[in-house]
């Protein structure tokens, strides 16, 4: 179901979430998806102060650019072996990409460039087969189009059931 920014239960939404966006506490992957909401639903000013947030808090590395959570370790630079993030820090870089590139109009050439400093990271935390780390794993049963199943759902398919 479409519903347009001008009904009323989305602008009742998108009020509960500017209010929210105020708020000093908000935590970087809620900020993520706000900057990202804001975006899809044109609210441009909002989009560019939590973006503008953000970007304090960006990690950047090697000509990339990611978002990590607050408190986390620093990874070990050790050669020959690169650490994925974990998937919540991933999804939230994702988010912000996503905020940077939904603007009417076009994203600017300075959004553009930064985006793809994001999309270098987010590259880069691919898996072997071109996949990322998730708490879900994309299974594809004989006959059947792909379903998503969580690591348990497995887990529980492949061990023998005591009884």
């Amino acid at each position: 179901v479409s519903l347009s920014s001008q009904h009323s239960v989305v602008r009742n939404a998108l009020f509960c979430l500017e209010t929210a966006s105020n708020g000093k506490e908000n935590h970087m992957y809620t900020k993520a998806l706000m900057a990202y909401t804001f975006a899809l639903a044109g609210k441009e000013e909002k989009r560019k102060a939590l973006l503008g947030s953000l970007e304090k808090e960006a990690v950047k590395k090697d000509g990339s650019v990611h978002w990590q959570r607050p408190g986390k370790e620093p990874e070990a630079d050790l050669p020959h072996y690169r650490s994925r993030a974990p998937s919540a820090e991933v999804e939230m870089t994702a988010y912000v990409l996503l905020a940077h590139l939904t603007t009417q109009p076009a994203p600017s050439q300075e959004e553009l460039s930064f985006a793809s400093c994001i999309a270098k990271w987010i590259s880069g935390q691919q898996n072997p087969n071109g996949g990322f780390s998730s708490t879900q794993v994309s299974c594809f049963p004989p006959g059947t189009s792909p379903v998503n199943v969580t690591k348990r759902e497995v887990l529980e398919t492949q061990l023998p059931h005591s009884k």
